[in-house]
């Protein structure tokens, strides 16, 4: 694979990307702000945490300024997936894109808009972007890869695309199938982040304890549970059990992304996680009441930010 890439979305899991990625290819970052771009020309953009190094890449908002390539990664949230493909998707048209965000749909959006082929993505890296230019790296796990299945990508160019990310230091496994990957971290932030969102808690033990009544790690194992009944109704096999990754990450006391949104009143994922798998579910003919439940009441919570305060005068 010749060697020019784009990051479609610079926070943390761009850059991460970003960095890697520059130390074995021309990379640009294509982001929102200025002075983002700025800063990230001027600076670099540093690593600490798991790694520890600085790496310079090019950085712009304005698409007329980027060149075409033979890879982008897009990684913005999954709510500004189609607004952020649009201006650039014409200079892959001899190249791929690789969606490394959460839920189910954006492999979709991006084709739609995309002439190139299109990848599976998924990624368990985790990370907390402290500035512009500094991203400390907190998890250091594989991105899982494969074709989607619409754009008829060659499993070949998968493979390359994941030599290319383990060239950079970043760990990738390639995927002949990448739905059961995907489907295995959907079970799993669907749940996670719907119960952070509702109960403004981060993603910490509670979240697997079971031994009282009242333990939120019972609405944890049955949402998984629902959701693999789901996976299991539309013929996908999970490549991991996401209960287990639930109580892995119990330990973290990480910050869900959907909590990050409620706590600055910002629109959620919930369409492309929760909300995702109770349409799979409608679809498959399958219940899914927790989820669906789950789904509505956070969408309910972010139509609250409109709602009038205060009672009225009697």
């Amino acid at each position: 694979m010749a060697k020019r890439v784009c990051i479609i979305g610079c926070g943390a899991i761009g850059s991460l990307y970003a960095a890697h990625l520059a130390r074995v290819a021309e990379v640009h970052a294509f982001v929102r702000r200025p002075e983002h771009a700025q800063a990230l020309n001027q600076h670099g953009l540093r690593v600490s945490g798991k790694r520890d190094f600085t790496a310079r890449l090019r950085a712009t908002m304005d698409p007329s300024q980027l060149p075409a390539f033979d890879l982008g990664i897009v990684c913005t949230k999954s709510t500004q997936t189609a607004e952020a493909i649009a201006p650039v998707a014409h200079l892959f048209e001899r190249g791929a894109v690789l969606s490394a965000q959460n839920g189910l749909g954006n492999e979709e959006l991006i084709a739609e808009r995309v002439r190139g082929y299109v990848l599976r993505g998924t990624t368990f890296m985790s990370g907390s972007r402290h500035s512009d230019t500094h991203v400390q790296m907190e998890l250091d796990t594989a991105t899982w890869l494969g074709p989607f299945e619409p754009t008829r990508t060659p499993f070949a160019l998968v493979q390359e695309v994941a030599a290319l990310l383990v060239e950079s230091g970043l760990k990738a496994e390639a995927l002949e199938d990448a739905r059961p990957a995907q489907w295995s971290k959907l079970i799993f932030n669907a749940s996670v982040n719907a119960v952070s969102a509702l109960t403004e808690l981060p993603h910490c033990p509670a979240f697997a304890e079971e031994a009282g009544f009242s333990d939120l790690g019972h609405l944890l194992h049955e949402l998984i549970n629902e959701g693999k009944a789901v996976a299991a109704a539309l013929g996908i096999p999970l490549h991991e059990d996401p209960w287990e990754m639930n109580k892995i990450g119990a330990q973290t006391n990480h910050p869900p992304s959907m909590l990050y949104d409620i706590e600055h009143r910002y629109a959620t994922e919930v369409d492309f996680l929760g909300g995702a798998i109770a349409r799979e579910a409608a679809r498959a003919g399958v219940s899914a009441p927790l989820h669906t439940a789950l789904y509505r009441l956070v969408k309910g919570k972010e139509a609250s930010w409109a709602w009038p305060r205060g009672g009225e005068e009697k």
